[in-house]
């Protein structure tokens, strides 16, 4: 029986479009071209020589979530103004989701000049540097749209999709637990943690995706934002600390199993949530023939607010 929309948009579904993101910034990056104030110079993307890295788009909860991480190398030529033809290489180590929708942080160029140089060429190097970036840019953030007007409807069941990308970052929130998205500053209360009563919250969620992928999901810290809308820190070895929500939750990694088992301990900053107080989340990872199911088991929730704790696991 075949599922109602609102039920097959709630499970997680992904697809890889590496090979389709390649061929779309071969195609649109050398449309590029600027002029400096003396119309006689001009500078143009001619090739796109390296695009490495992932695209992917996936799906939970009605939303459509860019996922995708690339360095881009190309080259670019340019006219100086006594007629002198300028060549050059430009590498832009990372084109991904959290630069360009998240803004998490800004883009890198590094450029080289292949010409010999000389004042007219120099000058046209310095046109490059100062207006490609801004036109690149405008290009780069056509790339997020592309993906889900091109793939969307082979993920999305009869709903028109979300163009935010992150639901933070506008796109679907990926599976993991959290309490809330980059809380705020707080103050906890102290309590004594020989006298706290705890208990055990416990939340399942099903997904059409590789348990591999969710685990990779959960734990890589340049994947991690996806679903955080949030900066994170995360170095998934035995022993490594981790950080979530800009530091609104912390912990060690316990053990880890990949594709199958995440422990690791839990550290709350909320106001309800007691100083110092370590709880431990055991994430399990069930793969099936065409999903994955995930446990999240948190024991030592201080009794009181184990259905705030369960409500905000479960809306990630």
């Amino acid at each position: 029986m075949a599922l109602p929309p609102s039920t097959a948009n709630w499970h997680w579904k992904n697809k890889n479009v590496s090979r389709w993101g390649s061929e779309w910034f071969e195609r649109e990056l050398v449309t590029i071209s600027v002029k400096g104030d003396n119309e006689s110079e001009v500078v143009s993307v001619s090739k796109v020589t390296e695009v490495d890295g992932d695209v992917e788009l996936g799906q939970r909860k009605s939303k459509l979530i860019t996922i995708y991480d690339c360095k881009i190398v190309l080259t670019w030529t340019g006219t100086a103004s006594d007629g002198t033809e300028v060549n050059g290489s430009l590498t832009i180590p990372e084109v991904s989701h959290e630069v360009t929708l998240d803004r998490l942080s800004d883009y890198t160029y590094h450029w080289s000049l292949s010409t010999s140089t000389s004042p007219t060429v120099e000058a046209l190097f310095q046109l490059a540097k100062s207006r490609l970036p801004a036109a690149l840019e405008a290009k780069f953030a056509e790339f997020p749209v592309a993906i889900i007007d091109t793939h969307g409807k082979d993920l999305t069941v009869s709903i028109e999709p979300s163009r935010v990308g992150t639901p933070i970052s506008g796109t679907a929130s990926a599976p993991a637990p959290a309490s809330s998205s980059s809380p705020a500053p707080v103050q906890p209360k102290k309590t004594d943690p020989k006298k706290i009563n705890t208990k055990v919250v416990t939340v399942e969620a099903t997904f059409q995706a590789p348990a591999d992928d969710l685990f990779t999901l959960l734990t890589d810290e340049k994947r991690i934002p996806i679903w955080t809308r949030a900066p994170a820190q995360s170095t998934p070895q035995v022993g490594s600390g981790y950080s979530l929500f800009g530091g609104g939750v912390k912990g060690k990694y316990i053990s880890l199993t990949p594709s199958r088992e995440i422990v690791q301990t839990w550290l709350l900053q909320s106001p309800t949530w007691p100083e110092g107080h370590i709880a431990t989340l055991t994430t399990t990872l069930e793969q099936s023939s065409d999903s994955t199911k995930i446990t999240f088991s948190l024991d030592g929730v201080p009794s009181g607010i184990e259905d705030e704790i369960k409500r905000n696991i479960e809306g990630y």
